[in-house]
């Protein structure tokens, strides 16, 4: 089994709350601060552009979203993992506005969630085939550490 969260070492200290809300204000930001042209342009051949870095976030707020409502929802829950990979292979025809509406719904949406039963329901437990038994509160503690490893990605290319 590997790691509960592989995101943990991102981070920093903050509220996991306070870092889930102010990623989209972030990551708004750094868009601006590179223009359409930068963000959909990939920083280095094999490597997602900021765009479809914003794509996924979308996607996988999706998909934590729906891990949060069936751990809540459901006893002996296992959760389904993706390939990231497999999934990015629709976003070529994704504009950044687009990832960015996107992924700011999905995040206020989720956040509603998270907020009303965090401290409720943090110790509810449901399984990830790969990583093992973890908690409705690893899935948002991993929700943060992702996003604050893709807001260092996206900061680097906007300082680039």
């Amino acid at each position: 089994m590997s790691e509960l969260n592989p995101y943990a070492k991102y981070l920093d200290g903050r509220p996991l709350e306070t870092i889930l809300t102010a990623t989209p204000q972030v990551i708004a930001e750094l868009l601006e601060s590179m223009g359409t042209a930068k963000a959909e342009a990939a920083p280095a051949p094999g490597k997602w552009s900021p765009a479809k870095i914003v794509a996924h976030l979308a996607d996988c707020d999706l998909a934590f979203g729906f891990r949060l409502r069936q751990t809540l929802a459901e006893t002996d829950h296992v959760v389904q993992p993706f390939d990231q990979d497999l999934w990015s292979a629709t976003y070529d025809d994704i504009t950044v506005a687009q990832a960015l509406a996107a992924f700011k719904a999905l995040r206020a949406w989720n956040l509603i969630l998270i907020t009303k039963t965090l401290a409720t329901h943090g110790e509810k437990t449901v399984t990830h085939p790969e990583r093992g038994t973890m908690t409705f509160s690893t899935i948002v503690e991993t929700i943060a550490g992702h996003d604050l490893n893709h807001l260092a990605q996206l900061k680097a290319i906007a300082e680039s």
